[in-house]
């Protein structure tokens, strides 16, 4: 079992199932969303997802016909989407899981569309907290 939240807590989740298909979508639908270089987002099974708080926190919005973004009406985190089309799976957004998760990414998926400052730099620096020259500027 997975448990997550959005970012104000009025919204928690649990996930009873695996995650499956996870991608980084580079999509410009999924980086307008999410305000960065990518979503990364994994299937679940619809009846896997219970909303233990928030219910009435959650709204959504219709990209295309059938086709909803579900995002706390507070804090404006993106929870997960759905599709008409495929009403037993839902695509969950990994970053609302507070818990870890086994399962991985397998693909960078729409990197044409990609931003086109995101080179998909694997040999960036990495850092614990702050980059070194933030250190004090927090």
């Amino acid at each position: 079992m997975y448990q997550g939240s959005c970012l104000c807590s009025a919204v928690t989740i649990e996930v009873h199932g695996k995650i499956e298909s996870i991608i980084h979508c580079h999509c410009s639908k999924c980086r307008k969303n999410s305000g960065t270089a990518y979503a990364t987002n994994g299937f679940i099974n619809t009846e896997d997802l219970v909303i233990k708080t928030g219910q009435d926190s959650l709204t959504f919005y219709e990209t295309s016909p059938g086709k909803k973004r579900h995002f706390c009406k507070t804090c404006a985190s993106p929870i997960y989407s759905s599709n008409e089309q495929s009403p037993d799976r839902l695509r969950l957004r990994l970053g609302i899981l507070d818990s870890d998760i086994v399962e991985r990414p397998i693909s960078h998926n729409f990197v044409s569309s990609k931003a086109n400052w995101d080179d998909l730099d694997t040999d960036l620096p990495r850092y614990d907290s702050y980059e070194p020259s933030r250190a004090d500027v927090q």
